[in-house]
């Protein structure tokens, strides 16, 4: 038997293993991923960026682990030998109706005790020199990092200390009884005292499956990309975001350098038709009628109309998508523009329609439940595993034998 089980090979199931065997260090492990390699999805598809928190609302668990995360990722990559770059962002005006939103914006980065800055037109131009801006907020907190590098790193040091890593095993049901956790997999059943579901995309079903109901249900967000053109990368020096929307729950598109010197452009934001969909024509009809049948996903898809039809011309309009880039770098040309591997972002979302903003973790009998983890989660993944493992212990009887073994 398990002291713990982790469902889910992305950067937070990992991270998760990782912050087990700091404070378990002789604890007996073993990582469950359905696919043939960790990092398969979320973390695979990721845009790279180190976040800074500056977006979110203060004394969030988003605001403090991505400000906290930013440098523990930094300084664990530093350790490691991963390449990264802390290279700054700026967030940028392009409309005079934009500037109170970019002061409102510098205000709530103060009170996440950012360390940042309001600049003008003209230093706007000095840090990025083909962009079109009224003003801007440099974030020089903000960096690049290959994520998948990183969770292979987390899985790394789970099997430096014995721990497994089970791949190609799909969790199909759980049952808690009163000493262990059993779970059903497609290659057998195996047993732990404590189980961790870091599922991601199918967060929501790995907590029903272990007979927990939660207000919410994952529906699965395409974000689309558009790569830069090798002889255009010039355009861009680092990180280059327009001002968001703060009445639509995306950053909208923007410009990110990537480690390895490519330069994503995007992403939109399209409701998948599949929860693993990356392309226009993935479609999963299961996946596809549990959201279309949940009330909460038609009062969100009512109050962002006009938004999300916005987003769908950009999907299937690469003149549209590029006009949106233009209002940052004119310089861009819809022929500029190559396409690029698109992401999914699982959000969990309230049957009353709203969006779950902040991460969210669920405690169960012997089951903890990460339900919520999207953007910037993989920024902040070192604190949020922490943050796992340090609510584990409030459930002592059910980690006694764990603490003897040490």
């Amino acid at each position: 038997m398990y002291d713990f089980a982790i469902v889910g090979g992305g950067i937070v199931g990992l991270s998760t293993g990782m912050a087990l065997y700091e404070r378990y260090p002789n604890a007996k492990i073993v990582v469950i991923e359905k696919e043939k390699a960790v990092a398969e999805h979320q973390t695979g598809h990721n845009s790279g960026v180190i976040h800074s928190g500056i977006y979110y609302k203060p004394g969030s668990f988003k605001a403090r682990f991505a400000r906290q995360g930013s440098q523990s990722m930094t300084e664990f990559c530093q350790i490691h030998g991963i390449e990264h770059d802390i290279c700054g962002k700026v967030i940028v005006a392009t409309k005079q109706e934009e500037l109170p939103l970019l002061d409102n914006l510098y205000n709530r980065g103060l009170q996440n005790e950012l360390t940042i800055e309001k600049i003008g037109a003209d230093e706007l131009k000095e840090i990025e020199p083909h962009v079109r801006g009224l003003g801007a907020i440099r974030v020089p907190q903000a960096g690049i990092v290959n994520y998948r590098q990183v969770s292979e790193k987390f899985a790394e040091i789970i099997q430096a200390h014995d721990g497994e890593i089970q791949v190609n095993t799909k969790v199909e049901k759980m049952q808690e009884d009163v000493d262990a956790v059993q779970i059903e997999t497609n290659r057998g059943t195996l047993k732990a005292r404590i189980v961790i579901n870091c599922a991601g995309l199918h967060s929501d079903r790995v907590a029903t499956a272990s007979g927990y109901k939660t207000d919410m249900k994952i529906v699965p967000f395409r974000g689309e990309y558009y790569k830069l053109k090798p002889e255009k990368r010039y355009l861009v020096k680092n990180l280059i975001y327009p001002v968001p929307n703060p009445n639509f729950p995306f950053l909208g598109v923007h410009f990110t350098r990537m480690i390895g010197g490519e330069v994503d452009a995007g992403p939109n934001a399209v409701l998948g038709f599949k929860r693993e969909g990356y392309k226009k024509t993935d479609f999963s009809p299961r996946d596809l009628a549990e959201t279309l049948s949940y009330g909460g996903f038609w009062r969100l898809a009512r109050k962002f109309m006009k938004e999300g039809l916005e987003e769908y011309i950009r999907s299937f309009s690469k003149s549209q998508f590029t006009k949106s880039l233009q209002e940052l770098i004119p310089e861009v040309k819809e022929e500029d523009l190559i396409p690029a591997p698109s992401g999914v972002r699982a959000q969990a979302l309230k049957s009353n329609g709203t969006m779950v903003d902040d991460f969210h973790i669920i405690i169960g009998k012997r089951t903890v439940h990460v339900c919520n983890a999207p953007s910037p989660a993989a920024t902040a993944s070192i604190e949020i595993g922490k943050e796992v493992v340090r609510r584990i212990p409030n459930q002592t009887h059910l980690i006694e034998n764990v603490t003897k073994i040490i």
